[in-house]
């Protein structure tokens, strides 16, 4: 998931479940939301890419393509959606208890996400994305991209880039990372 799962559903609201349906929808039991996926797979991915600030241009016919097949796969509309029941229940106990217990990432983590959006929006109180994650970890890097939800479509260069810098050994890293 891309920010911590107890401050996404802790300040879920109106702006959460309109904007980012998925999030409430497929995390409903089995087998609504697989039913409503596997019914409609285009539109599902029009409505994402239209309506997360990606652009047009960036969903070539085949990346189109490769979205609308993963969702008329059964097994991959059930992992889908288990993901999301996971991010609303045990993955949020799993969290309390590691804060609980002060279990830290260990390892560097890297963070990116498509700017203008949410992320920037709604968790900007806190300090945005980066420091969600430094609750989370010390060496915490990352940065926003400017592109929508679907960044390695819209940014390919850009994020190869910054996974590869991130990937990188430190005295090679060309510091574009925050």
């Amino acid at each position: 998931m891309s920010v911590w799962l107890a401050r996404v559903w802790g300040s879920a609201d109106a702006r959460l479940a309109l904007s980012f349906w998925p999030w409430s929808l497929l995390a409903q039991p089995a087998p609504l939301p697989e039913r409503l996926l596997a019914a409609a797979p285009e539109a599902v991915i029009d409505d994402a890419r239209d309506q997360w600030g990606s652009t047009g241009p960036a969903f070539t016919a085949e990346v189109h393509a490769t979205y609308v097949a993963a969702l008329r796969d059964p097994a991959h509309i059930h992992a889908i959606c288990e993901e999301y029941r996971a991010a609303a229940g045990i993955d949020r106990g799993h969290d309390r208890a590691d804060l609980t217990a002060g279990r830290r990432i260990a390892c560097p983590l890297l963070a990116l996400w498509g700017t203008p959006g949410a992320l920037d929006d709604w968790y900007g109180d806190v300090g945005g994305p980066l420091e969600l994650w430094r609750v989370w970890a010390d060496d915490v890097q990352g940065r926003a991209l400017r592109a929508g939800h679907f960044f390695p479509e819209e940014v390919p260069d850009e994020t190869a880039l910054a996974l590869s810098t991130f990937f990188a050994p430190p005295e090679r890293r060309v510091g574009i990372l925050s």
